[in-house]
């Protein structure tokens, strides 16, 4: 998989047609030369030691008008074409700006051929070729810099790829073969020795191990797994045997979810990204009218001393550097993101990280491991606890719910008979319904009780859901057979990040369709002021919304139940890479399904949008000074500002902010 440099169009053209530039630039170098050796510089003679310029012999000018017109449409055709589409989208900018210079330079320097050796052979006009040529290496040698800048920046997430190993060993029976691995099919199944590579995503089917998944998401240490877990392509198998099932591999896998969502990032313009295209489309205007205007005043000093200043103000005025500021500092910011485990799918995120003032955070799987456990099962009807547990666990063994992981582990560890159910079907924001033994289940929150006013032992209930735990109720038709209560285990790092947004300036807001009790609890022991509870899908929509009113808002969910949030939230951050809602619907995803990784992406984002405020600053505020040098306000001084200090001035800037933008780094919270 490579990235599609077309696709990374700034400025209407400004990357397209660039065709093979590391190729025109060292053959355009290699033509440039000569014409330098064969033409004079702004008239004059120079004296080398034995060595005097220009070179002259029969047929010399002939030579450099020649090599120059090769320059002109082999070296300068990316910039004509990029020019043209440039205008046809009626954004004017950089290339537009370039294409003029080179073209006003080249349609003068065949004026001055023609007058010297046509016309008044004895006036001789000086032409610009030297300088045509000089600006057509520059400008290459530019962009050439761009593109291996834009490229490196993306290549730290497109090596990820290399880790998967080209071989992998497929069980079949008590045999073990060796298979290319773009050979390998989901479902195959694969050994991993010790110390080898994952070759594919997939699930431990038989076998314990250490993984080192810190090439891969960022973390450093090493994580035990065993039967059930999954594990990701190019982590590095410890000191265990494995095997493992496949479930991701090549466009499905984990490794190429990565790339797409940073290419898919990269190739998205971001609103600072349009400010700049727009100052490089002022400055084309300002550079035309200036650049006119400077014509015109230096008419009484000649024709080619006007023209000279007129190019000149073209040279200096190209927008190069402005047009790679931005691009350049949001490819190195999500290659960074993406191997620290920030996978920034919209990189208009990066922007409006720094006006975040609140950060609504869903409860299970995001401040809680979403790991439940059954504290009780109580019965309010004839049924046995036993039956009441056994019939919840058969509905919910359809469904992945961290509730009903809880209750189905609970039903194993005590050894029930689980029946079948049948015509399972969820309930949106409630939970779900099915048929066992022929009669027909429900399973609800609280909020759907006292939505139908259904009666329960509210006490009990209200006693366990004080105690942290989250509540599910059985229903059979309007009657309320029996209740788990599942409890749920803060993460680690949940307090501490919440009370660095609070330092940050950022208010936490909790929201959870668990009941109003629980999530008091919870809120309580993570020190949070703020929270909702009891809340469907489209609630927490409500609730995102509302706060919007307000300021720009973060929402933090799994990338499931939360999708609808997360898609209307100014910056939606999906816990966990696995799922497809989270990469449909979220901005940026956290692989370590850790919260405290959010202080990351907001370190992150605060020194990207430093360097790029540093870049525009570079890519257009040298244009300040510059440009009335060119026009030649210091002239009165003896102060003249050539057309090839112009394009070295203009180059030097592209330099610094591509180097600027490669010293982005990420300060881990």
């Amino acid at each position: 998989m490579h990235m599609d440099h077309g696709s990374m169009d700034h400025g209407g053209g400004h990357m397209m047609h660039m065709g093979n530039l590391k190729q025109k630039f060292w053959v355009s170098l290699i033509v440039m030369i000569p014409v330098l050796l064969l033409s004079q510089f702004m008239g004059m003679d120079i004296h080398l030691g034995v060595l005097q310029l220009p070179i002259v012999f029969p047929g010399s000018d002939w030579l450099v008008l020649i090599l120059s017109s090769f320059l002109f449409f082999y070296g300068g055709w990316p910039f004509l074409t990029g020019a043209k589409s440039e205008l046809q989208s009626r954004q004017p900018a950089m290339m537009t700006l370039i294409a003029m210079g080179i073209t006003v330079a080249y349609g003068y320097s065949l004026y001055a051929f023609v007058m010297n050796h046509f016309i008044a052979p004895h006036a001789m006009v000086m032409d610009f070729f030297w300088e045509l040529a000089t600006l057509i290496v520059i400008m290459l040698l530019g962009h050439w810099i761009e593109m291996n800048a834009v490229m490196a920046a993306g290549n730290a997430v497109e090596k990820l790829a290399a880790l998967l190993p080209n071989q992998a060993h497929v069980v079949h029976g008590d045999s073990v073969m060796d298979m290319p691995l773009s050979e390998v099919q989901v479902g195959t199944r694969l050994r991993v020795l010790a110390g080898e590579q994952m070759p594919a995503d997939g699930e431990i089917v038989s076998g314990s191990s250490s993984v080192n998944e810190s090439l891969v998401t960022g973390e450093a240490k090493a994580v035990r797994k065993a039967g059930g877990d999954k594990v990701i392509g190019g982590s590095i198998n410890g000191d265990g045997v494995i095997e493992i099932q496949v479930t991701g591999t090549g466009e499905s896998g984990y490794l190429a979810q990565v790339m797409k969502l940073v290419q898919s990032a990269q190739a998205n313009k971001s609103k600072a990204e349009g400010m700049a295209d727009k100052v490089a489309g002022w400055l084309f205007y300002a550079a035309l009218a200036i650049g006119i205007l400077a014509f015109i005043l230096w008419m009484p000093s000649g024709l080619a001393t006007a023209f000279e200043r007129m190019v000149t103000v073209f040279i200096i005025a190209c927008p190069h550097a402005l047009g790679l500021a931005i691009p350049l500092v949001i490819a190195r910011s999500t290659s960074i993101g993406a191997t620290n485990g920030l996978l920034i799918r919209n990189r208009q995120a990066l922007e409006t990280a720094k006006r975040a003032k609140y950060m609504l955070m869903d409860k299970t799987g995001t401040l809680t491991e979403g790991k439940f456990t059954v504290a009780t099962t109580l019965h309010f009807a004839d049924q046995s606890q036993e039956e009441i547990l056994a019939t919840m666990a058969a509905l919910e063994s359809h469904s992945e719910h961290p509730l009903a992981t809880g209750i189905k582990a609970a039903a194993i560890e005590q050894k029930l008979t689980v029946p079948a159910a049948e015509n399972v079907q969820v309930m949106k924001g409630v939970g779900l319904s099915g048929t066992v033994d022929g009669i027909q289940y429900e399973i609800v929150n609280a909020r759907y009780l006292q939505d139908h006013q259904l009666t329960y032992d509210k006490t009990q209930a209200d006693q366990w859901a004080a105690a942290g735990n989250s509540l599910a109720f059985l229903l059979k038709g309007q009657h309320v057979l029996g209740m788990v209560a599942e409890g749920d285990q803060l993460k680690s790092s949940s307090k501490a990040f919440v009370a660095e947004l609070k330092q940050q300036g950022i208010t936490p807001v909790m929201l959870t369709g668990d009941n109003h009790e629980t999530a008091k609890k919870v809120a309580g022991q993570l020190g949070l002021t703020e929270f909702q509870a009891e809340l469907k899908p489209e609630d927490k929509v409500a609730q995102v919304k509302a706060y919007q009113q307000h300021g720009v808002v973060m929402m933090v969910g799994d990338g499931v139940n939360d999708a609808p949030s997360l898609a209307q939230a100014d910056i939606g951050v999906a816990i966990g890479a696995g799922t497809d809602v989270a990469i449909d619907t979220a901005d940026v995803v956290l692989v370590h399904s850790d919260p405290a990784d959010i202080l990351n992406f907001l370190s992150l984002a605060k020194a990207t949008n430093r360097k790029m405020v540093q870049n525009l600053w570079w890519g257009a505020g040298y244009n300040i000074l510059a440009i009335p040098l060119a026009a030649g306000i210091l002239a009165p001084v003896g102060f003249i500002l050539s057309p090839a200090v112009g394009a070295a001035i203009m180059s030097l800037s592209t330099i610094v902010v591509a180097l600027n933008a490669m010293t982005l780094h990420l300060k881990r919270a």
